[in-house]
């Protein structure tokens, strides 16, 4: 497991107690550099959508532990926020709750002449994933996809 994993395997710990406490789930953490420096982000959701005060008091009670803990030799930049609208869906539980919803699909290389897709994500496997585009259905190799996001409507 690289440094980046296990930090944020222990972070997902430290928050899991911490996220229960403030009734919202945690959709995803990443510790990842940007130019010179670290950030921390830690993604919290529920059913009707997090707040500013969510977020705050989730922020709070992590740095609180963390300084606890003490187990993250970098300087870094805690951010606890929303996933957003345009979320990108990362894991399996993402996929799930996401099912018969339009995403973006992006991919490494063409696929067909393009690299970027929209349609509505009818079926997920551990190998591919299926996206209803028009009239026809497009199964994609998950390993060709680069980032897959819930499309925004506007």
């Amino acid at each position: 497991m690289s440094k980046r994993e296990n930090y944020e395997a222990k972070i997902q710990e430290l928050l899991e107690p911490i996220a229960e406490a403030n009734h919202v789930e945690i959709y995803d953490v990443e510790y990842v550099k940007e130019g010179s420096d670290w950030y921390l982000r830690c993604y919290i959701d529920k059913e009707e959508g997090v707040n500013i005060g969510d977020c705050e008091a989730v922020s709070r009670m992590l740095s609180d532990k963390l300084d606890e803990t003490d187990f993250i030799d970098d300087a870094y930049i805690l951010e606890v926020s929303s996933p957003g609208l345009g979320r990108q869906l990362k894991k399996d539980k993402h996929l799930a709750k996401s099912l018969l919803k339009e995403v973006d699909v992006k991919t490494f290389k063409p696929v067909n002449g393009a690299k970027e897709f929209t349609g509505i994500l009818k079926a997920f496997d551990e190998n591919t994933i299926t996206l209803g585009m028009e009239s026809q259905e497009q199964i994609f190799n998950r390993k060709e996809i680069a980032a897959i996001k819930l499309a925004l409507d506007f």
